[in-house]
């Protein structure tokens, strides 16, 4: 059983810088991949970043196109912690993120990931 906990989420004004953490408890996770999805009020779940260690020096890691040099994905496997700094903020970046893992290789599919957290809310204003 894996428990994720976010962490980090605030209002912020457009054009600021926030870092999210989540927190994996119950299992290693450096051979899985480990998600960034948000969603907004009334609209669907979507994938903002993924990373999966491949057990060299290497990570794979995967942006949507609307945070493609905005937002990066990190991870500290000796602290079992995932982040996702993010630099220039929007409203429309306004979301509950959540923090995902499951899959072996990177998903974009909401279905493809076994465990969430609860989310951290992200407010950006204009």
């Amino acid at each position: 059983q894996v428990q994720l906990v976010e962490s980090g989420g605030r209002l912020v004004q457009a054009g600021g810088s926030l870092r999210l953490s989540c927190a994996a408890n119950g299992r290693t996770f450096t051979t899985i991949a480990m998600a960034w999805f948000r969603q907004a009020p009334g609209k669907e779940r979507e994938f903002v970043a993924a990373t999966r260690w491949s057990g060299s020096t290497t990570d794979y890691t995967s942006y949507a196109d609307f945070v493609k040099g905005r937002f990066t994905i990190s991870r500290d496997n000796a602290k079992n912690t995932v982040y996702l700094q993010m630099t220039s903020l929007k409203p429309e970046d306004t979301a509950n993120y959540y923090c995902a893992t499951g899959p072996q290789f990177i998903s974009r599919r909401p279905g493809a990931y076994d465990y969430w957290g609860q989310g951290t809310q992200v407010t950006v204003s204009s």
